[in-house]
């Protein structure tokens, strides 16, 4: 997997000639920006669509379980609800025949007084009655002229000779009204004649019992028939009114709930909940549309969505900056690796013309010690001879050249001196005369441009031990650094003082131009530099390795700038050399 990546990174999408390139050309970082896109793109996006895709799912799963759940509970809860009320009625009429009788339900008054009784307890019955055995209804209580009626061919009438209870289902009846019918049977005489103790509801007053029961879990609740055909025994909302006609004949398993999804129409599927009503002729039906329409699961889709696009683009951006600035950075990199490559040079140049100083100075230093030679035997020979013309002249003229060979010999054992090896020699070593050396090499260029140094020193200079060839190059450095800043008609003002009775503190003050605080926050990097403007760039290598001397020496340097008024370097130098070493945390500490 790993070589089929870097095969298509290279060749598909970089191409050969592309990676043969220089690192610095634009297309290549083109090509590289568009790949770094594509990978992390990838690497973002694919994540991102996996778990939202996962949780789609498994949020539509969990919604789907809620609901049937939901559903189910709901649909039992209604199931006990209206089986307790049935029986409720039930044991009432039960109830009342024992305590009445048949010949105190036969007076009328009595029927009456048993009617408000169970009026107050059941406020939607309608009607009383008592049914003798030969089906005729012997007393009636209601708003119906139903005394006289004849039930014997009526089914309820057959099965309370063998039942004690009886729920009829909806019908129209003599009353023309929808309604049902709760009956029982009790014993009239001991000869085994019954009679029966009859009450009706209204369908309406069903309907609406049966939809209290809903605890706002289902879309439509209702009753249907089960016995020969199936008609609705109370209003639906999908299916119909009162005594329409059910168009669906899958019934519920006897003993429990049962839960299934069926197609409508140019509408969503519906999740139906079944269930029997025990002894009754009823089959309770929830009926809720699909979870996938509901409330919770659009609101989750929302939010989703939302989430995706969100992080999406949230992702995108995220990326694209990334992605600049990681092609930013490295092609940083690639700039000071190739600036580094020309200062390697630079430097082996430079370190070719400092091997051809050290040869040129001794070369030349033999001749000038055979003219100071010879100069001085040409004075002591006229020193010891007579007067004659001319003689003051060329005495003056002989002075003038020992005067150039002595200016010479500095130069050349100048020269000497910064080209010795770099190692740290520790010597004992005024700071101040040392300055002054340095100054010597700079003081030309100086006075050219117009720029003055002033050198101040504190009282008991103490010297300090450390590297002078090393220290050299430090202050030429930031000398140097302080006359460019200047360009022309300016002061450099160097103050040396004891900082402690460890430390000595140097001061370089130049009053250039100055320097922004984001500028000084990177003065001291590798390959920074203020040295943009004009035919020479800065190499950035300058300070940053006079910090890395000044670290090797055990001592620090600080900068501090202010714009338009100037910059100072603030050089920390101990007395007695440290050597630093790195310990195993990272941190430096002494090892004296």
């Amino acid at each position: 997997m790993k070589k089929i990546i870097d095969w298509f990174l290279r060749v598909v999408v970089l191409g050969q000639d592309e990676l043969q390139s220089p690192l610095t050309v634009p297309k290549r970082y083109m090509l590289f920006r568009r790949t770094l896109l594509l990978v992390m793109t990838s690497i973002f996006l694919i994540p991102l669509t996996i778990t939202s895709v996962l949780s789609y799912y498994q949020y539509k799963a969990l919604i789907e379980k809620k609901e049937t759940t939901n559903l189910l509970w709901n649909a039992e809860n209604t199931k006990q609800s209206i089986e307790t009320l049935i029986e409720e009625l039930q044991s009432s009429l039960i109830l009342a025949t024992n305590i009445y009788g048949f010949e105190r339900l036969t007076d009328q008054e009595e029927l009456n007084k048993l009617f408000q009784l169970l009026k107050a307890q059941y406020p939607g019955i309608v009607d009383l009655g008592i049914i003798n055995n030969d089906g005729i209804q012997q007393t009636y209580v209601g708003p119906y002229n139903l005394k006289g009626k004849k039930y014997s061919n009526r089914e309820f009438f057959q099965t309370l000779f063998v039942r004690k209870t009886h729920i009829d289902a909806v019908a129209m009846g003599y009353r023309n009204v929808p309604h049902f019918s709760v009956a029982v049977s009790f014993p009239t005489s001991e000869n085994g004649n019954v009679g029966i103790l009859r009450t009706s509801i209204d369908a309406a007053t069903l309907s609406q019992y049966v939809v209290t029961t809903n605890k706002g879990l289902a879309d439509d609740i209702f009753l249907v028939s089960y016995q020969g055909r199936h008609l609705l025994q109370t209003p639906s909302r999908y299916y119909g009114n009162v005594l329409d006609l059910y168009p669906v004949d899958l019934l519920p398993s006897r003993n429990k709930v049962t839960i299934s999804e069926e197609a409508s129409e140019g509408g969503p599927p519906m999740l139906k909940a079944m269930a029997y009503l025990e002894g009754t002729p009823w089959v309770l039906v929830l009926v809720k549309q699909g979870f996938l329409y509901g409330k919770d699961w659009s609101d989750f889709e929302k939010q989703l969505f939302f989430i995706f696009f969100m992080s999406l683009i949230l992702v995108l951006w995220i990326i694209q900056h990334t992605r600049n600035l990681l092609v930013r950075r490295i092609h940083d990199s690639d700039e000071k690796r190739e600036a580094m490559f020309i200062e390697m040079e630079h430097t082996s140049k430079l370190a070719a013309v400092g091997r051809l100083a050290t040869g040129v100075a001794h070369e030349i230093n033999n001749p000038l010690a055979i003219i100071n030679e010879k100069t001085g035997l040409i004075k002591d020979l006229l020193k010891f001879s007579d007067d004659f013309k001319h003689k003051e002249k060329i005495t003056g003229l002989i002075d003038g050249t020992t005067d150039a060979v002595e200016r010479c010999k500095v130069i050349t054992h100048r020269l000497l001196g910064f080209a010795r090896r770099m190692d740290v020699a520790l010597e004992p070593i005024n700071i101040y005369n040392l300055i002054k050396e340095v100054w010597g090499f700079l003081k030309e260029e100086a006075l050219y441009r117009g720029i003055i140094l002033h050198m101040e020193q504190g009282e008991s200079l103490p010297p300090v031990e450390s590297d002078r060839g090393q220290l050299q190059q430090i202050f030429l450095n930031l000398i140097n650094n302080a006359l460019d800043a200047i360009e022309k008609e300016g002061i450099v003002s160097i103050l040396i003082k004891p900082r402690d009775q460890d430390y000595l503190q140097i001061d370089i003050v130049d009053n250039g131009p100055g320097m922004p605080q984001e500028v000084t926050a990177q003065i001291f990097e590798p390959f920074f530099t203020t040295k943009t403007d004009g035919k020479i760039r800065g190499t950035g290598l300058g300070l940053s390795i006079t910090y890395g001397l000044v670290k090797k020496l055990g001592g620090d340097i600080l900068v501090k700038s202010i714009l338009g008024t100037g910059t100072t370097f603030t050089l920390l130098l101990p007395l007695k050399y440290q050597m630093h070493r790195r310990s195993t945390d990272g941190s430096e500490s002494p090892d004296s």
